[in-house]
């Protein structure tokens, strides 16, 4: 029976989840399964993988031939290295500790690139924070700086209306104070031709009153003289 290492699709519409399964090569991608290896989680960054190491490399061993992505994750979790340093020692290439501590170096060098990338995850996380906090500072100073600019008009305008306000009044206190003075200039002038008007007329009167009496005196004497 020919066997192959693959996943099997579980989870939600977007956010899939596979399990990681040896199955008969005529079963379909999401049938039957003959066992369960493990988990393969790609909505995280890095990739979560849950893999039972001993029975993987026991199936591949036995000659089950993993798909592309199953013999990705093989490889991530060192299921192919430990294969093929076992295939050396069968061959005589290697000793068993000599495998050994090859994979272990091959182990710890994984370890340090996987933490290395976590690490730089991270870092390009908290950098990405901080790039989104300053511009929403930014966005919320120009929000404020086109928020003062639409009401400066407005209150410019009320000043300037005020301004023009109080030159408005002082324009007609101004109209009224010349126009009391105007008519006091013309009140004063008609008191003074009226007054003018009177002297006048009071030194004509003797005057006339002297010529009125002086007939009256001629005519007395007249009648003396007849008599």
């Amino acid at each position: 029976m020919s066997t192959r290492i693959r996943l099997q699709r579980h989870g939600k519409k977007g956010r899939p989840f596979f399990h990681i399964v040896v199955a008969d090569q005529r079963a379909k991608r999401d049938g039957r399964f003959i066992e369960k290896l493990g988990t393969y989680d790609p909505n995280t960054n890095p990739a979560t993988i849950d893999l039972d190491f001993d029975r993987s490399l026991d199936w591949i061993q036995k000659g089950a031939k993993p798909t592309d992505t199953a013999r990705a994750i093989l490889s991530y979790r060192g299921v192919l290295m430990m294969d093929h340093l076992l295939r050396g020692v069968t061959k005589g290439a290697l000793t068993e500790d000599q495998a050994k501590k090859k994979f272990e170096k091959w182990l710890e060098e994984k370890e340090t690139t996987i933490q290395n990338k976590r690490d730089g995850l991270a870092k390009s996380a908290d950098e990405q924070r901080k790039a989104r906090l300053a511009a929403e500072q930014e966005a919320n100073a120009a929000r404020e700086a086109a928020l003062a600019a639409a009401a400066a008009p407005e209150v410019e305008e009320t000043e300037e209306a005020e301004e023009a306000g109080e030159t408005a009044a002082e324009a007609v206190e101004g109209a009224v104070e010349a126009a009391a003075e105007a008519v006091e200039e013309v009140v004063e002038e008609v008191v003074e031709k009226v007054e003018e008007a009177v002297e006048e007329a009071t030194e004509e009167a003797p005057a006339e009153e002297a010529k009125e009496e002086a007939p009256a005196e001629e005519s007395s004497e007249e009648e003396k003289k007849d008599a």
